[in-house]
């Protein structure tokens, strides 16, 4: 499939030749293959190929300059309301260190290290586990402005070996995981693949594992599906979770991310799945346009997430929708120590951006898995963990 889309701004001619390599490299890893590859394998190249991959590589992602915002780049409200959760726990928990996982522009960090401060409760070791140099370099050039306070601050490049007390924090983390995608055909499963077609990449169908065929039938069975239906579940979901569970002692894993409950996820009329790719700030559909330029993601299976949580024998504290977490943490309260009108009025349009269904607050999920520590107080406005 030929490079090129109307509704997109091609890339420079830097990013193009960088696209290039990494098209090089999926193209000889296909070779090798025989022709073609599970697309969950293309997806992962695609993001974290040493030195090319979309999340290994040095152009912007996050902020104006990059794809796409997160809740941190789109107001310091985000980080002001979590930094007053990860106090409740730190403090319920005697936990002295927090682990951000993927810590982007390095922001969220920023916020959460200054409020901590002003609330009395920073903790003794803040861990940032980046798989990326360049955005690591990044963060530590954003975090330079409070030297004080990035004394505290470690870059370690895989979890620690020793459970740590506090919180492992996670934002829009996991939908980044690589995804197996599959069609139903009414009597099974096929996988998709990816093979080389026209000096591009093209869906190609491979025969499913066992596994695969059986997960899918089951799901089809459930919840009535009408083949064709495509969709996609994350095989590695499992596993990060229990890596995540082994390096928690006592506290909290808190993440957050666009998904739904397996219900809704896997819905009869939801027939095209979640897949959807950023560029430049457009969302598209086409994971083979651009590779190691675009980033490609999935809405998160909230159930599956948390029947991972309780089978590494965390407990399902809480789950919400964003907009509940930060009104339960309080975000209307920032409105009442406004300074003047025009204060006011600046941050009540970044909280309707950021708790607004129509914006963030409702495709964007919290949840909460703990151990032997008690559930966050953003999570009592309204708990919805009996959906999952």
């Amino acid at each position: 499939m030929p490079e090129h889309r109307d509704d997109l701004p091609p890339p420079n001619s830097d990013g193009q030749a960088h696209s290039d390599q990494v098209r090089a490299h999926i193209r000889g890893l296909i070779a090798e293959a025989g022709g073609a590859i599970p697309f969950s394998e293309y997806m992962q190249q695609a993001l974290y190929a040493p030195g090319l991959g979309y999340y290994r590589a040095g152009n912007a992602k996050f902020g104006a300059a990059g794809d796409f915002v997160t809740a941190p780049e789109v107001s310091p409200l985000f980080s002001h309301v979590l930094a007053g959760q990860i106090a409740e726990t730190l403090a319920a928990c005697n936990g002295d260190t927090v682990l951000e996982l993927g810590a982007g522009s390095g922001r969220l960090a920023l916020g959460l290290l200054r409020r901590l401060e002003q609330l009395g409760q920073l903790p003794e070791r803040y861990l940032i586990l980046e798989v990326s140099g360049e955005l690591a370099a990044r963060q530590r050039e954003l975090l330079a402005q409070e030297p004080e306070l990035t004394a505290r601050v470690e870059w370690i490049a895989e979890l620690p070996a020793e459970p740590i007390n506090g919180i492992i924090l996670g934002n829009e983390v996991a939908d980044a995981l690589a995804v197996e995608c599959f069609a139903y055909t009414g009597s099974g499963a096929v996988r998709r693949g990816v093979e080389v077609r026209d000096d591009g990449f093209a869906w190609c169908d491979l025969p499913a594992p066992k596994a695969l065929n059986s997960f899918v039938t089951t799901l089809a069975e459930r919840y009535g599906w009408r083949a064709p239906y495509l969709s996609e579940y994350c095989p590695t979901l499992e596993g990060w979770i229990e890596a995540l569970a082994s390096s928690l002692g006592r506290g909290i894993v808190l993440l957050f991310d666009y998904g739904l409950p397996e219900r809704e996820y896997y819905h009869p009329d939801r027939t095209m799945g979640t897949l959807l790719c950023h560029y430049r700030h457009r969302a598209h559909d086409d994971p083979f346009l651009w590779p190691g330029l675009t980033d490609i993601t999935a809405w998160v299976d909230f159930t599956a997430l948390a029947n991972a949580g309780r089978a590494a024998g965390l407990q399902v504290a809480g789950y919400t929708t964003q907009a509940h977490f930060l009104l339960g943490g309080g975000i209307g309260d920032v409105l009442e120590n406004a300074r003047d009108e025009h204060e006011r009025l600046r941050l009540a349009g970044e909280i309707k951006r950021l708790t607004l269904p129509s914006e963030m607050g409702e495709a964007f999920k919290a949840i909460a898995l703990t151990r032997d520590c008690r559930q966050p107080s953003g999570f009592a406005f309204r708990n919805m963990a009996a959906r999952l």
